[in-house]
């Protein structure tokens, strides 16, 4: 009996203990609980005011949108607007400088110098002499075309250094990149649409050439390059170079002061080789002190100085020249780059009537010419300007005297 109470004693307290522990159990559950469900609320109440928030600066930034589109809008018409006043002025600019600048200085041929036999004494004599100087004079060139007006401007890209030159061969639809005033390479392109949609110069046909070619004076004529290199303080040689074979087939040392740039606002320049119908040219400065820019004829086969003479065009403030049909277009700016203009005119053939001269400006564009190039086949200048690639297609005309 004792024992039987001993067992129930011991049950009451085991099923006391257990009550008790289960119900501090639910209690911690419970106190869990309601610390989840405050917890809960709180993060509802944060959800709530941010997403408050959210749509206020949603509302806000729509606004700001809405706002800056149309002072885009606004700012866009401005902008066409100014254009359009700035495209009106340059053609007023235009008519005023065709229409009431003074006429580009032409220049006549009175002195001559043709190696082994001429000297200059001999080309200013008597009538007699000036008869047999007109002989000699009228075949230098027989063409009869001078420029009239610049027809249309056309910006094919911009690839490359500030400075350059950019030319395609009259004999072939080649065409030559020369990247900056000085390096080693040339590259080809196959045409001028093949340049136009290339991605670089890197895009190209490089050509290694023996030696580093110096300024943008070079030229390509009949598929040869002519090249100016100058090594340091040594003098200065045109390369005939045959692109075809990649060997370079001719050079000659020119009657250059290595240290007189032809131009002086581009003093890379210390001579310039120019092609056009009647052959090859030689643009450049006899020295620092000569004032005016020289000109030589030279024989594309054999790199020898057939004439020269002084063009009486100023080296001050000449930015690049263009030969065409025999007679010399000197470019012209300042020194802040402004509209380049033509301002001196060389006929080699002594038949330009100063009245004839053009009163030729180029459309206000980057910066300064660094190069100009005619193509005779195409009657089209290649300007590099700024790093920009331009086509100038010229209107010529018919010279009064041939």
């Amino acid at each position: 009996m004792r024992l039987l109470i001993v067992l129930l004693m011991s049950s009451v307290w085991a099923l006391t203990e257990a009550q008790h522990y289960y119900q501090g159990l639910m209690d911690y559950l419970e106190n869990r609980m309601l610390a989840i469900e405050d917890r809960m609320e709180l993060w509802n109440d944060q959800f709530h005011r941010y997403r408050a928030e959210l749509q206020e600066f949603k509302k806000l930034t729509v606004d700001i949108m809405d706002g800056l589109g149309k002072g885009h809008s606004s700012l866009r018409l401005d902008l066409e607007g100014a254009t359009g006043r700035v495209n009106r002025v340059e053609s007023e600019m235009d008519y005023l400088e065709t229409h009431t600048s003074p006429r580009a200085c032409a220049n006549q041929a009175d002195m001559v110098l043709e190696l082994g036999a001429w000297s200059e004494e001999e080309s200013v004599g008597d009538e007699e002499d000036e008869d047999e100087w007109g002989e000699v004079h009228s075949s230098v060139s027989d063409c009869e075309d001078i420029v009239s007006s610049i027809r249309s401007v056309k910006i094919l890209k911009r690839v490359g250094s500030p400075k350059g030159l950019w030319i395609r061969d009259a004999r072939s639809s080649k065409v030559y990149v020369f990247n900056g005033t000085a390096e080693d390479t040339l590259y080809q392109f196959s045409s001028v649409l093949d340049f136009s949609s290339s991605l670089g110069v890197n895009h190209s046909r490089q050509i290694r050439l023996p030696s580093v070619w110096r300024g943008p004076g070079s030229a390509v004529y009949n598929s040869y390059l002519y090249y100016i290199q100058q090594e340091a303080d040594s003098e200065i040689q045109v390369v005939k170079y045959d692109l075809r074979s990649g060997m370079v087939t001719d050079s000659a040392i020119l009657p250059v002061d290595s240290s007189a740039p032809v131009y002086s606002l581009n003093p890379e320049t210390t001579a310039d080789l120019a092609a056009d119908d009647e052959g090859l040219w030689l643009l450049y400065a006899i020295g620092e002190d000569e004032p005016n820019i020289h000109l030589a004829k030279m024989d594309p086969a054999t790199l020898d100085i057939e004439e020269m003479w002084d063009t009486r065009c100023p080296r001050e403030n000449a930015e690049v020249a263009f030969i065409a049909c025999g007679t010399v277009y000197v470019v012209y700016n300042t020194r802040l780059a402004s509209r380049s203009r033509i301002e001196c005119v060389f006929d080699v053939n002594n038949v330009m009537l100063s009245e004839e001269a053009p009163l030729l400006y180029f459309p206000r564009r980057y910066g300064a010419h660094a190069s100009l190039k005619y193509n005779p086949d195409e009657k089209q200048l290649y300007g590099w300007d700024d790093g920009y690639q331009i086509l100038y297609r010229l209107t010529m005309k018919r010279k009064l005297l041939v």
